[in-house]
């Protein structure tokens, strides 16, 4: 591969230094030559010295042949959900005879785009592209349209893994490492914006491990100034090799039209849930550590003597954990894992969760002012003494919720901190009174008509009074909410 590679090189470079006595077609196959060479080296995962175009004919490259190889395996997601809301006259003993307490529902629809990641029909697209969806269907390039399987969804990532079926095998693009990418990388975004159709754009890698920019709880995206707009979410940002390095998720913009502030959640993390999907798990199941870590300040980073503020603090260590055996400890400061750096405690995050349970993880730690290495197995987070998960029917407030005693398995899988304790809401039937009234999944229930609930079958049996009146206090992201209703 690199013999090619260099002929090639040695080729095209004496014909472009020939450029003014050569034809223009002998310098477009030249450079085309020198740009095929390049791409077969970047796919065979072999690096390759970047440097700026020379030339006329090189500035003359096309990206038709990338497009063309990997565009097909992008594809166009339709959700949709029946929407019910109340009727005005709901709660009124005489007009609800007469008109009922629900309005008819009305359809919302929802356009993303989404990445065949394997001829077996994977599609993988945001979270936010499906949520809620009572049903999905994808459209492939070529015009086809299939209903497709929900199997796995990951909110805190924002991913979703789709599958659809067919005779054939379907176009796919293979994906690659995007811990390999580096500021000013060449980069493609296709999608499918505001529904004009297959649309592709080009642009470079801006930034990387960029953090807190909204849109979900995941912490490490790419950043690109590759154009996406709306109807983008969900689309493959693509490598010169012809491979996914991200999934396209959001913009940074104030009119809703693109500036060239782009965000995709990287590869890695990608392949990490289209792997739990293939093994048959409904959600993303991340390694344990047993740890809390919270962002080095500035402050932080000088009174701990360190040049700059970087890494991941720890705050609290769970005894017994997979930490504590390895010495970790409160006020250790992580640097680096697997020797990748560490820039911050969302940074960590994504490193673990691309790590298989049951692996060790070889920490780069700043404990009492020298470096040291601390090697931490990776289990699977416990179940806590009840996994059981209680559905509310009914009428009630808490209709149509399903409600379980939180674990650190359980608030792991819901992205809350593991050391969360209480009765959550695990999920919420569409239509439903809890959705309704604007229950969300992980909100916890601490009181009901004056009763403190420490159970989820107190909870069903709070539910179940016969009143119209409800209080109930609830907490959601650390805040106790308070509410007094008639239903």
């Amino acid at each position: 591969m690199r013999q090619r590679f260099f002929r090639s090189l040695v080729i095209a470079g004496l014909l472009l230094a020939a450029a003014p006595v050569q034809s223009a077609s002998a310098q477009d196959n030249a450079a085309s030559d020198l740009g095929a060479a390049i791409a077969d080296l970047m796919r065979s995962g072999e690096t390759v010295d970047r440097r700026v175009p020379f030339g006329r004919a090189e500035m003359q490259l096309s990206f038709a042949p990338l497009v063309k190889e990997t565009a097909p395996a992008v594809v166009n997601v339709y959700a949709s959900q029946q929407v019910r809301a109340r009727s005005p006259f709901a709660g009124d003993p005489f007009f609800e005879q007469f008109f009922g307490d629900q309005m008819p529902p009305r359809v919302k629809s929802a356009l993303g785009s989404g990445v065949l990641v394997d001829p077996s029909g994977l599609v993988v697209t945001n979270f936010h592209v499906i949520r809620d969806a009572d049903e999905v269907k994808v459209a492939t390039s070529d015009g086809r349209e299939f209903e497709s399987k929900l199997l796995l969804k990951d909110e805190s990532l924002d991913l979703a893994v789709l599958k659809i079926d067919a005779k054939e095998p379907f176009p796919s693009v293979a994906i690659g490492d995007s811990d390999a990418l580096q500021v000013g990388d060449l980069v493609l975004a296709i999608g499918n914006p505001f529904g004009v159709g297959q649309t592709t754009t080009s642009g470079i890698v801006s930034a990387l491990a960029r953090s807190h920019i909204g849109v979900s709880d995941f912490g490490f995206f790419i950043q690109t100034d590759a154009a996406i707009n709306p109807g983008n979410s969900g689309g493959a940002l693509v490598t010169m090799g012809g491979q996914l390095i991200g999934i396209n998720t959001a913009i940074y913009s104030r009119s809703g039209g693109s500036i060239g502030i782009g965000f995709a959640i990287p590869a890695n993390i990608v392949r990490a849930v289209v792997e739990a999907a293939k093994n048959g798990s409904e959600y993303f199941e991340r390694p344990f550590v047993g740890a809390g870590f919270e962002p080095v300040t500035a402050p932080i980073a000088e009174s701990l003597g360190m040049a700059r503020p970087e890494g991941a603090l720890v705050s609290s260590v769970i005894p017994d954990g997979p930490a504590a055996k390895a010495g970790l400890k409160a006020g250790d400061v992580v640097l680096a894992m697997n020797k990748l750096p560490i820039e911050h405690v969302d940074a960590l995050g994504y490193r673990l969760a691309t790590q298989q349970i049951g692996s060790i993880a070889d920490f780069s730690v700043l404990s009492g002012g020298a470096e040291k290495s601390v090697k931490i197995k990776l289990e699977r987070a416990p179940e806590g003494s009840s996994a059981v998960q209680v559905s509310i029917d009914g009428r009630s407030p808490f209709a149509g919720t399903k409600v379980a005693a939180l674990s650190p398995r359980l608030a792991q899988q819901l992205g809350m901190p593991v050391e969360t304790t209480g009765i959550a809401v695990v999920d919420i039937k569409p239509n439903s009174p809890a959705a309704e009234f604007g229950f969300r999944p992980r909100d916890i229930v601490r009181e009901v008509n004056g009763e403190a609930i420490d159970s989820a079958e107190k909870l069903q049996a709070a539910a179940a009074q016969r009143t119209r009146w409800w209080r109930f206090t609830i907490e959601r992201d650390g805040r106790l909410m308070r509410q007094m209703l008639r239903y």
